[in-house]
């Protein structure tokens, strides 16, 4: 935990006030009103190329979809400007590696066509993600004040005692294999986000400019003080 003189050492309110995330645990989002959520990624298909009968089948398994539901979701589409940074250290890679001349300068060559492509032509990447989401303050079975006392201090929400975090997570699976199973009905392939992908998810979505710049690391190599 930080110490007071550090955390005092910086004046002004901090940033993470306003995001309605307290923590990411164990694969999933707390929020700051105690509600928990998993995020899945999830493949796309070119409607359009399909037949007139593929087309029918694919809005019908939606509609089944979605009166299957007895909870809500939330389906995000993300457009980004394409990343080759990855591609292109292969790449150096394998030019370092070759020994044939004219492959190597053919690489090279490659090597900056795309660069230049995705340069020129703005390339935009577009993802998409589903929001599984789960209120324990719904739960039925507590009594009233208690509901009351936990909506009114959702802090009590946000310290989950660690069996009922094991509770609430037992819950939002059997949510989340419903939503992949009636995804899979229209041939969509998802999986859900652990929790590195959804730091950066959340930091390319808060920092859009600066994760270009400043590419965040594995959170498992870092090191928090205690």
């Amino acid at each position: 935990m930080q110490s007071n003189k550090l955390a005092g050492a910086k004046k002004g309110v901090p940033s993470q006030r306003y995001l309605d995330i307290a923590e990411i645990k164990e694969d999933l989002v707390i929020m700051k009103d105690g509600t928990i959520r998993a995020v899945l990624l999830v493949s796309s298909v070119n409607f359009s190329l399909k037949s007139v009968d593929e087309q029918n089948a694919i809005v019908q398994a939606y509609m089944q979809f979605l009166n299957s539901l007895d909870f809500p979701i939330q389906i995000v589409i993300q457009s980004r400007r394409m990343n080759i940074d990855e591609y292109i250290r292969k790449l150096n890679e394998q030019e370092k590696l070759q020994a044939n001349d004219l492959l190597r300068r053919q690489i090279g060559d490659y090597r900056e066509y795309v660069k230049q492509l995705v340069s020129l032509g703005e390339i935009m990447q577009k993802k998409f993600f589903v929001t599984v989401p789960l209120d324990p303050t719904t739960d039925k079975q507590k009594g009233f004040f208690q509901r009351i006392s936990e909506i009114l201090t959702p802090v009590i929400a946000i310290r989950l005692s660690e069996e009922k975090f094991r509770k609430d997570k037992e819950s939002l699976m059997l949510r989340v294999n419903a939503v992949m199973g009636g995804l899979q009905s229209m041939s969509l392939n998802a999986a859900m986000l652990d929790t590195q992908s959804l730091i950066e998810l959340y930091y390319t979505v808060y920092n859009p400019d600066l994760f270009e710049s400043q590419r965040m690391i594995d959170t498992r190599k870092l090191q928090v003080e205690g």
